[in-house]
Order: structure tokens, then C-alpha cells, then sequence
């Protein structure tokens, strides 16, 4: 019978360390700024009849134990309907009609992510 040998040497100290940093880093206002700037871009590409859905955009930062996430959300809401996903995706009329949604959010967003993306990166590599 053999027997299996298991020897290792060293620590993770430096992988905390870098752990430890990436939890410290300014992500909260790397994510305020781009949130920010989402509501703005949200605001500008928002359909306008009245105005009142490109007003009603708002951003939330929530952190967790191991997560930062942002979202963006629109308080625009007739009879339970978030009038933003209308304008997106398209609804049916009172008297039968359909109205084409306008794909807005996603072009409005993608140099928000793409920036973030960037800034993000670079506040990662400032660790190593």
C-alpha cells in the first residue's frame, strides 16, 4: 500500500492583500459617476410625448459581501405599466392598434458600459 504525500510551502498573503485592496478600492465612486451619467444618457435617448418617462430615471448602487451591482430603473409607472418598457418593446392600443417599441436603452448604455468597463480595469491593474 502507498501512501499519498501532500507537501506545500508558502501562504497566500499577497492574493489576500490583493483581495483585500480590490474590497477598498473607490468602486462606489467609479459606480456613482457612471450611474450619473446612465441617467443622463437614459434621459437624452428617453421617447418624448410629455417628457415625464425621460425625467423619471434613477440609478441604485447595492453592495453585498462580495458584489457591487448598479441598476438603473425607471419610476414611471400608469396602471402598473412601467411606461419605459412600453416604449421599448412595443404595446397594444385601447382600440386594437400596436405601437413599435424603440430600442433606446441598450444604445443608450453601451459607451456608459464600455467607460466602465475601461475604468474599472484600470483600477484593477493599479493593485497588481
Amino acid at each position: 500500500m502507498s501512501i499519498i504525500t501532500i507537501k506545500q510551502k508558502g501562504d497566500f498573503k499577497k492574493a489576500d492583500a490583493y483581495f483585500k485592496a480590490l474590497n477598498k478600492s473607490p468602486w462606489f465612486n467609479v459606480l456613482d459617476k457612471y450611474g450619473k451619467l446612465g441617467v443622463d444618457a437614459l434621459s437624452r435617448a428617453t421617447p418624448v410625448d410629455t417628457g415625464k418617462t425621460a425625467s423619471c430615471w434613477e440609478y441604485k448602487i447595492e453592495k453585498k459581501k462580495d458584489q457591487i451591482t448598479i441598476s438603473w430603473n425607471n419610476t414611471n409607472v400608469v396602471d402598473g405599466v412601467p411606461i419605459a418598457v412600453i416604449l421599448q418593446y412595443g404595446h397594444g392600443t385601447r382600440n386594437g392598434g400596436y405601437v413599435h417599441g424603440k430600442d433606446y436603452i441598450k444604445p443608450a448604455l453601451e459607451e456608459i458600459f464600455e467607460k466602465l468597463a475601461n475604468e474599472a480595469w484600470e483600477e484593477v491593474s493599479k493593485l497588481c
